[in-house]
């Protein structure tokens, strides 16, 4: 390989987390960036094509913990777009024998076509890609609250089972929850939300970063959410015409005005004290319940409504743990959630707060008859959303609050579950 002390020669430096630390002149004169524009505020991944951070440079940050170096040609991207061959060494650094981040030292190759040495993409890359930019995983959010209404229904002896309204159902509630996911980044990036936001935990908080990635364009992700809102809305529409009521049109248009301004202006729930919280713990709960069994049933039920108040409270607990890192980027854009207004300290409190009531919840509607008994089994999560509690007290403004927040989505999905298959045995 060429030698790497010809020059300009690129060093960069960042944490475990790729946040950049060091930033030389030589990086200056080949990335096209100030030191002061990038130290502390961005991350590697911000001269490298998404596909490539997404396909390779996990394994190439492996390779180097395990071997000491990697060395490998690839091609990165400066501050105006345009693309450069590159040769790049990557070593770990270490702080009193502990890992703390990596070192890059590249060089450029100007006689070399970027296109010649850019990593070759995956199938399984290209599905991350559209992973990423949707957060598909985060739909359990929705399945589960659609299910458990399915569930309840009929052991209630509300209805029998009919496959295509229960599919156009879980597609439409779906649907509005991938619109929901990248109006959600489309908004926040063009109000810079995201670009302020260096602190943000890695596949947890601070959006798909998508755009900043380059996974996709500004116009493309909002093409992207325009037409899941569109699909979800001509699912609603059939759901409608083929039971010939309309009253299922009051809960659609409440999850289409949660999922549009949630973080789209002038509304801007998120930034609106407690309203974004709000409204998340009611579409992701009581409305996702209540509109599902209205949308089987043609019944607008109090009880149905109810039943979704333990997963809309958990739920509302994983957007609650995820603002903490995201918190002085949103205050800096004028996003004052909850967790902004309270502080850090006191919401860590609230966290608690949200899980007991969660479970208490679980506890009265058994009482009251709208669970069975068997529903109780979920209570078996109760312990772990203690542990979990305290480990937010315990950790509010440290880097390994990132497991409480792996934590709290295993948390409500297993009490989903468990709600679930109490009804069904």
């Amino acid at each position: 390989m060429r030698d790497m002390d010809e020059q300009p020669v690129s060093i960069i430096t960042c944490d475990m987390e790729g946040r950049i630390e060091t930033f030389n002149e030589g990086a200056e004169q080949i990335f096209g960036y100030r030191a002061d524009e990038v130290v502390g505020k961005k991350r590697v991944s911000l001269f490298s094509p998404g596909m490539v951070v997404l396909g390779h440079v996990a394994d190439w940050l492996k390779s180097a913990t395990e071997n000491g170096e990697h060395r490998t040609r690839t091609t990165f991207v400066r501050k105006d777009g345009s693309q450069l061959a590159a040769e790049i060494r990557i070593t770990p650094t270490f702080h009193d024998g502990s890992q703390i981040g990596y070192c890059g030292r590249s060089v450029e190759l100007p006689d070399v076509d970027p296109a010649e040495t850019l990593p070759s993409i995956a199938l399984a890359t290209r599905i991350i890609r559209v992973v990423a930019i949707t957060r598909l995983p985060f739909l359990t959010a929705t399945w589960l609250p659609v299910v458990l209404a399915t569930a309840w229904a009929i052991q209630a002896g509300l209805l029998e089972f009919e496959t295509s309204s229960f599919g156009l159902i879980f597609l439409g509630a779906s649907l509005m929850h991938l619109a929901a996911n990248t109006f959600n980044d489309y908004f926040d990036w063009t109000s810079g939300t995201d670009q302020l936001n260096n602190d943000y935990f890695l596949q947890l908080s601070g959006g798909s970063r998508a755009i900043e990635l380059g996974l996709i364009s500004e116009r493309g992700l909002l093409q992207l959410a325009t037409s899941f809102l569109l699909l979800s809305t001509a699912c609603g529409v059939a759901l409608m015409f083929t039971s010939s009521d309309f009253g299922l049109l009051w809960y659609g248009v409440a999850g289409a005005c949660c999922a549009l301004f949630y973080t789209a202006g002038p509304v801007r729930l998120a930034a609106r004290r407690g309203l974004g919280e709000l409204a998340i713990g009611l579409c992701f709960g009581p409305l996702m319940t209540a509109g599902t069994v209205h949308a089987l049933t043609s019944v607008h039920s109090t009880e149905a409504l109810l039943l979704g108040l333990p997963l809309g409270l958990l739920t509302t607990n994983i957007l609650w743990v995820n603002q903490f890192p995201d918190m002085p980027s949103d205050i800096a854009a004028g996003k004052l959630h909850l967790v902004a207004t309270l502080g850090l300290e006191r919401a860590s409190y609230g966290y608690l707060l949200l899980a007991v009531a969660a479970f208490g919840a679980i506890w009265w509607l058994v009482e009251s008859g709208i669970m069975v008994y068997n529903s109780l089994a979920a209570l078996l999560v109760l312990p772990l959303a203690l542990y979990t509690s305290w480990r937010v007290i315990t950790h509010f403004d440290q880097r390994e609050l990132a497991l409480s927040c792996w934590l709290t989505i295993g948390i409500q999905f297993m009490t989903g579950v468990l709600l679930i298959g109490g009804i069904h045995y």
